[in-house]
């Protein structure tokens, strides 16, 4: 490719990214007007149904029915709404040095009476040697949730949720994994699509925004899954560039495998759902 037609690439894209971020903007404007009316329409909608709670007369209980119906469709239109803002504003981060672990322990604490509740189990293997990475601490947080918010209802019988944070080649590393019902492979291939979802009544914005928030950090995130044995989440973010100069090192390398180790020696770990694992699924079988 010569100069040139570098160059013109180079305009390209950044007239594509220029339209994208207008598209962006009106779309986040629009959505905050439509918040508005809706937030008034709501409130009445609450007003009228304690007018009609004691409703006695046939007339006056489809009355409160009907009520109920908008009830519901305004605050699924309020979730869709607050959803798409989260996923139209995730590029506006200020990154500060932070711990993975502080937050992810922050995380998992929101998601522990859900967990008792519904008979999850969850296993934390935090490397404590874990460097420090860039992040936005909200946005990270609700990236984190979506992605523990989905595994956990991938387990509505109960089972076990792995948190492992390690080193990696490239930076820090996330895996996440579950026991749950797992995704074919079209869901997989679907399931970072904006809009796109399996779950009745769901946004699709979850997952989407997750990954949007992660790719915003510098990092990727990666799926394995498997129908009927679970799913597993790796996320990698890269070290600041001052820890990144000097590597890892050999005793970084070490305390990865460490970690890595401790994990598979736990019987109670849901490795299987991974192909590292596929030995020891065996054993069982």
């Amino acid at each position: 490719m010569s100069a040139s037609e570098m160059s013109q690439e180079r305009l390209e894209n950044q007239r594509l990214q220029q339209q994208y971020n207008e598209i962006a903007e009106l779309a986040g404007a629009l959505a905050h007007e439509i918040k508005n009316p809706l937030s008034v329409i709501g409130m009445n909608m609450e007003l009228l149904a304690e007018d009609l709670a004691d409703a006695q007369t046939p007339q006056t209980r489809r009355a409160r029915s009907k009520v109920e119906i908008v009830q519901r469709q305004c605050h699924r239109l309020q979730n869709l709404l607050d959803d798409f803002l989260r996923f139209a504003h995730v590029s506006q981060i200020q990154l500060t040095p932070g711990n993975l672990n502080e937050q992810l322990q922050r995380v998992l604490a929101l998601f522990a009476p859900q967990a008792h509740e519904c008979d999850i189990e969850i296993i934390r293997y935090l490397d404590a040697d874990l460097p420090s990475i860039l992040m936005d601490e909200r946005t990270l947080e609700a990236a984190l949730v979506n992605l523990i918010k989905n595994a956990m209802e991938a387990m509505p019988d109960g089972g076990q949720l792995t948190v492992r944070t390690r080193l990696s080649r490239h930076g820090v590393a996330l895996d996440l994994i579950d026991t749950g019902k797992g995704m074919d492979q079209t869901t997989a291939m679907h399931m970072f699509e904006a809009f796109y979802s399996t779950k009745e009544g769901g946004s699709g914005l979850g997952l989407p925004t997750a990954r949007k928030g992660i790719e915003a950090h510098g990092g990727w995130i990666d799926v394995q899954s498997e129908v009927g044995r679970g799913t597993k989440f790796t996320i990698e973010f890269p070290l600041p560039p001052r820890i990144a100069e000097h590597g890892v090192g050999q005793g970084a390398e070490a305390t990865s495998r460490q970690t890595e180790t401790m994990a598979k020696r736990s019987a109670d770990v849901s490795m299987e759902v991974v192909a590292e694992s596929s030995a020891v699924r065996r054993d069982q079988e």
